[in-house]
């Protein structure tokens, strides 16, 4: 899973003014208006400058007031109608890609705007509880970044007194998040109220400084960190605990289901149709998953034969999850383990692609506050101008259930040459709008990254079948999902209902099942994508090989499907029917 802001919150309209349609070159003016785009969104959501790199508004936060939520909005609007202003017929080939793109992102945020969703700004994978990680990508590299710092933390109180807003008009209205999920966040809020401000995770910066900061300045910024957390810090997360745990979680709603929430079923409908890029309904959706459920269980049932063990596939699933020969005994000793896989896989990256990212990737533990309350691992993307390397984060959290066997379909999914490869890869993208180089369709990314757990065939990592019930245990999580998310959402499953389903058609643990359940009950229709995208880059792949033979190349193939960077399913489909006609003979 690729942890990034929402694409919409850096495309989301534009307050500028509208450039002149240049009458004789329409594409300088269509590029002009995607950089005051790009640029608006950077003003308006900070964190996403961060994430990508620009220091420019390091010592502030998104104004979360319904004011300045309703100024966004109007922007977006605003912004769709410069846009369909442009005469599309009068573009180059690739600006009218560009403009389809921007179009259909612009078009999603416009629709979306009345689901108010903005009224549940907590879930239990990330909220004000955990804002703190954004430190984790900035820079630290002078007096001016850790400046910077302490202005975000000064804000602190005012960005905790936004949400709770935000979470005061969510309760009347009814637009709450479902109770069992809420009841993780008393001890993630409890987690930033410390007795020693050198304990906080806003202090860390502080902890250690670079050659180029002062040493005659250190202490004072240290000072000054400390008293913030002690007179600002600690104190509005005590509020905000009270508050939660008084005035919120009462009120949070009992059912799961998305269709129960403000919008109904249209709501669902339009986020499983968001997040896959297609017009399949629901059911549709649920059909498929339960043909590759029944298709992976049938090859499980092979591996479970080839290794001889004794007993059905449910006994095989718990000898898979219980025996402490496929588990390492410490934090310390899978996390060696995880930069072990990930070195095995770099040097085979040539026989899958010729062109290879040039931006590095680290691995990291996801921090021990969230590690109890997320999914196996993520990864966060690198900076654009290429200052911050990509990571892979990976959860150390009882390494008693994190499976030696899911090591290696893990790797190739969230780094190489999954979620980096592919996020890299389209960053260093020549001549492409930034917000081209910087967008992400779940369908296409999620869709990539599941693909490239099967190219480890092709790349020789498979080499036993304890990695091969790996990748089948990878593949049959994302078929399952397209059984749960839309059973709970839309067809009445309970979450047990889920957790049951899910643990008798895959050997992941109890800890990893009931954490992406509530992942799928928090995020409505996300987990859809990464099927829907797998098996239609799979059957694009195999329309390739047929109408090729043997002029077919992996290599080029995968090239082909990422140099056009993230696009909806459609758009990708056509680039790569035009690909196949450009090789045909």
């Amino acid at each position: 899973m690729f942890r990034v802001l929402m694409t919409a919150l850096l495309l989301a309209g534009s307050t500028l003014a509208m450039p002149a349609h240049g009458a004789n070159d329409p594409g300088k003016a269509l590029h002009e208006f995607f950089e005051s785009e790009w640029e608006r969104g950077l003003r308006e959501s900070p964190e996403s400058a961060s994430y990508r790199g620009d220091r420019r508004y390091n010592d502030r936060w998104t104004d979360m007031g319904l004011e300045a939520i309703a100024a966004r909005q109007a922007a977006d609007r605003d912004a769709l109608a410069k846009l369909l202003s442009f005469d599309r017929g009068a573009l180059s080939a690739e600006d009218r890609l560009h403009f389809d793109v921007m179009r259909w992102q612009l078009e999603k945020a416009v629709e979306r705007q009345q689901y108010r969703e903005y009224l549940r700004p907590v879930n239990q994978r990330g909220g004000p509880q955990t804002i703190a990680q954004i430190a984790e990508v900035l820079p630290f590299a002078n007096t001016k970044d850790y400046r910077d710092w302490l202005a975000r933390m000064a804000a602190l109180p005012e960005r905790l007194e936004q949400v709770m807003a935000l979470m005061e008009e969510g309760v009347r209205e009814g637009n709450t998040p479902p109770r069992v999920l809420m009841a993780r966040i008393p001890a993630q809020i409890a987690s930033q109220v410390v007795d020693d401000p050198e304990q906080s995770q806003f202090y860390k910066p502080f902890l250690r400084f670079p050659d180029a900061v002062p040493a005659s300045e250190r202490g004072a910024l240290q000072a000054e960190a400390r008293r913030i957390v002690v007179e600002g810090i600690v104190p509005a997360y005590r509020r905000f605990g009270e508050f939660f745990e008084r005035d919120y979680l009462p009120h949070a709603r009992e059912s799961i289901a998305a269709v129960d929430m403000p919008g109904g079923k249209p709501y669902y409908d339009f986020l499983a149709s968001t997040f896959t890029t297609t017009d399949m309904t629901t059911d549709e959706i649920h059909a498929v998953g339960l043909r590759e459920v029944a298709r992976i269980r049938g090859e499980m049932e092979g591996i479970r034969r080839e290794v001889g063990f004794d007993g059905d596939l449910q006994a095989f699933f718990e000898h898979l999850r219980t025996d402490p020969k496929y588990f390492h005994d410490t934090p310390e000793a899978l996390f060696d383990a995880y930069l072990a896989v990930s070195k095995r896989i770099d040097p085979e990256l040539v026989k899958i692609a010729r062109i290879i990212p040039r931006l590095p990737y680290g691995l990291r533990a996801i921090p021990d506050n969230i590690a109890p309350d997320t999914t196996t691992a993520y990864y966060q993307g690198g900076a654009l101008d290429g200052t911050r390397a990509g990571f892979y984060y990976v959860n150390l959290y009882k390494p008693e259930v994190r499976p030696k066997w899911e090591m290696m379909a893990l790797s190739l999914h969230e780094a190489v040459p999954g979620h980096h490869f592919q996020i890299s890869r389209a960053m260093e993208l020549p001549d492409m709008p930034t917000f081209r180089r910087t967008g992400y369709f779940t369908a296409y990314g999620e869709g990539w990254a599941l693909y490239a757990e099967r190219l480890g065939y092709e790349m020789g990592l498979y080499d036993d079948p304890y990695g091969r019930m790996g990748q089948l245990a990878y593949d049959m999580w994302r078929a399952v999902r397209l059984v749960v998310d839309t059973g709970m959402h839309s067809q009445g499953w309970s979450r047990q209902q889920a957790i049951d389903y899910f643990m008798d058609n895959a050997p992941k643990t109890l800890q990893d099942v009931t954490n992406e359940i509530d992942r799928y009950i928090g995020w409505p229709g996300q987990a859809l994508a990464y099927k829907i995208g797998q098996l239609k880059i799979s059957e694009m792949r195999a329309r390739a090989e047929a109408e090729l033979g043997a002029k077919f190349d992996i290599r080029d193939f995968n090239d082909a499907v990422l140099e056009t960077g993230s696009v909806p399913l459609e758009t990708l489909e056509r680039h790569i029917d035009a690909w196949i006609a450009r090789q045909s003979p």
